[in-house]
């Protein structure tokens, strides 16, 4: 009897995982921009017959020399629970090589003739490059099934289903839903200005740029502003935006003297100069998680004034992050303030991010995690937990300054206080010396503590093993600490 027990909660359970599973593969809309020229991309569940994904085209950047280049990059995506199978054809010729990240995934696919096959037991953002090459590589977003989708009926929802719309410039008003279907493509720009209670959902893709293939080739998105933000969020309070791919036309977010929110599973593609993905400006309680940023400038990027926007900047978090910089900084903080009315950047929380590249020829704009604070600003109370950094083409692991910048500022930061670094791992041997810098002896670089810093598996500390009583705990760590710092420590794990 209690075999047949057994055996029965066996057999339900198993049932029950069966009929919660699901997938839902979204078909490209008519005209879209599609890049089949390097991946046939399926997938399945459970042992059932293979869906074909699409493989969309997004445009990337590289510097050679100085002077940029372009890419046509591609992206697939589609919902899921439970498991499924993934199936990634190179069109190209043999595989002689194959990556999928972030490394710390492991995901280590099997490879049959020019296919590579590999399962998924949860959502995750990835980058499968065959080759060796970073340009022409399938960005693939495996995302959860939305938990939330509102009726087409509703008043309080704007609603996109499948197919392509064209909007133009949309400002939303308050207590509005944007919902934007997976297998719908929606060309303009959102503006949430003055607003409160706004959410912007969907897993579809949000664009400003043009569609070739789409019959019609006149609509124009017109510009309020000469940033031209995919979704800009300003004055506002309370909004939500969760799940979209966007495609801008320079920048993708901007958040202006905001506070209360949210920014979730979001993946976003730049390519031309100065297109941020994510810009904050004097806002606080700003909740950043889930993200997949590829952009030709900084991915994240925390400011105080600037425009017409004022005021300090605190309570900021970013988690689960995958970040892209094929120009510029994964993270900075610091460079823009208010001279005249000093801000002040605190208590921020970046967690679980992983860095995949940095490739910046320019000497002052290097640092996966630059602090840089300029015009005034006080930095302070910021940390970074479980960070893994791959082997970046150009530029440094960490740059700390109080600096003076006379393009971007018009005086040197206050300071930068309080500053803890936990579990950061760096993997390679390109990235140029670190660096530590105050600015006078009244703006300095006050207590920076690299809990379990590992540079290539080797802990920084101190007091490490093999270090001469003469060097810097920086020099084994290929980092300059230099003038009006004190308290820059490097301990093990507690």
């Amino acid at each position: 009897m209690q075999k047949k027990i057994v055996l029965f909660i066996f057999l339900f359970l198993n049932l029950y995982h069966y009929a919660q599973a699901q997938l839902i593969a979204y078909k490209a809309p008519k005209g879209s921009s599609l890049n089949n020229s390097f991946f046939t991309v399926k997938v399945r569940q459970g042992g059932h017959q293979w869906q074909s994904l699409p493989t969309y085209l997004a445009t990337v950047a590289n510097v050679v020399n100085t002077k940029s280049t372009f890419h046509a990059t591609s992206f697939s995506y589609f919902d899921f629970s439970g498991t499924v199978e993934v199936s990634v054809t190179y069109n190209k010729g043999a595989i002689k090589s194959t990556r999928i990240r972030p490394l710390a995934f492991g995901i280590n696919p099997k490879v049959r003739g020019n296919t590579l096959i590999f399962s998924l037991n949860r959502p995750r953002n990835l980058s499968i490059e065959v080759n060796g090459d970073i340009f022409n590589n399938l960005q693939l977003f495996a995302n959860a099934l939305e938990t939330y989708k509102p009726a087409v009926s509703d008043s309080n929802v704007i609603y996109y289903g499948p197919g392509i719309h064209q909007v133009g410039f949309l400002k939303v008003p308050s207590n509005k839903t944007i919902y934007i279907a997976g297998g719908a493509i929606v060309q303009g720009r959102l503006l949430i200005s003055n607003a409160e209670n706004v959410r912007v959902l969907g897993h579809g893709i949000l664009t400003q740029l043009p569609l070739p293939n789409y019959a019609d080739k006149t609509a124009s998105i017109p510009s309020n502003s000469s940033r031209n933000d995919q979704l800009t969020v300003e004055f506002s309070k309370n909004v939500e935006i969760n799940g979209l791919i966007v495609l801008p036309h320079k920048y993708s977010v901007l958040i202006g003297q905001s506070a209360g929110l949210s920014i979730n599973d979001l993946k976003s593609f730049s390519y031309e100069g100065n297109a941020d993905g994510i810009d904050v400006f004097c806002s606080t309680n700003v909740a950043i998680n889930n993200i997949f940023m590829r952009n030709s400038d900084d991915c994240i990027a925390i400011y105080g004034h600037r425009w017409a926007y004022y005021g300090n900047c605190s309570n900021i978090s970013v988690s689960n992050a995958i970040l892209w910089a094929d120009i510029a900084h994964p993270i900075l903080i610091g460079t823009h303030g208010d001279t005249q009315h000093p801000d002040t950047l605190a208590n921020m929380k970046f967690k679980n991010i992983d860095v995949l590249d940095q490739h910046e020829h320019q000497i002052d704009y290097q640092g996966c995690l630059a602090l840089n604070a300029g015009d005034s600003n006080l930095l302070n109370k910021l940390q970074f937990e479980d960070v893994r950094v791959d082997d970046i083409r150009e530029g440094q692991l960490i740059n700390i300054r109080v600096m003076f910048n006379g393009k971007y500022n018009t005086s040197a930061g206050r300071g930068i206080n309080n500053v803890y670094f936990k579990n950061i791992f760096y993997n390679g041997g390109r990235a140029n010396p670190s660096v530590i810098l105050g600015y006078d002896e009244t703006r300095t670089i006050k207590n920076v503590v690299f809990e379990n810093l590992q540079i290539n598996g080797k802990v920084i500390t101190d007091d490490m093993p093999g270090k001469p009583s003469y060097y810097k705990t920086g020099d084994m760590a290929n980092m300059l600490i230099g003038e009006h710092t004190q308290d820059i420590r490097f301990v093990p794990s507690k």
